[in-house]
């Protein structure tokens, strides 16, 4: 099901794989990969992230992509680099498109998606269900990318 990670790389950023998690039909879980994102020239991580494969309910509002740069490493592009290493695994996994969301209020992030290729396909509610929508987080920007 999961398939070799090394070749998940560019001239600036590395996706290190540190754990898989297989498909959670009882919560609605896709199988995923989690990434820490390093940089080549010093092995600095700089972030992390991770592909849920497939598609749900719970990849509709929640996405299949998720990242995270740390602090002092923001404004470098790595969380768009990383996505375009993760559009390649998700092709591999004959994904036909991948959803990215967001806070609406995150313009770092909607900019991560519109530097990543992304297209807006509206703000939409989550619904009751759903654990963001749970942890407050009641709208969301939904981004896709056709592979």
């Amino acid at each position: 099901m999961f398939f070799d990670t090394t070749d998940l790389r560019d001239q600036e950023i590395y996706l290190r794989l540190y754990r898989t998690s297989d498909e959670n039909i009882e919560k609605g879980y896709v199988p995923a990969y989690y990434f820490k994102i390093v940089r080549c020239v010093d092995d600095v991580e700089v972030g992390q992230c991770d592909l849920r494969i497939g598609h749900n309910d719970n990849t509709k509002y929640g996405g299949n992509i998720g990242y995270e740069i740390y602090e002092s490493y923001r404004g470098n592009h790595y969380a768009s680099k990383a996505c375009k290493l993760l559009f390649l695994l998700a092709k591999k996994h004959k994904m036909d498109k991948v959803i990215i969301t967001c806070a609406p209020e995150n313009i770092a992030s909607r900019k991560t998606c519109e530097h990543s290729g992304a297209e807006l396909i509206g703000i939409i509610d989550r619904p009751t269900w759903h654990e963001l929508y749970k942890n407050g987080q009641k709208k969301t920007c939904q981004y896709i990318v056709r592979l």
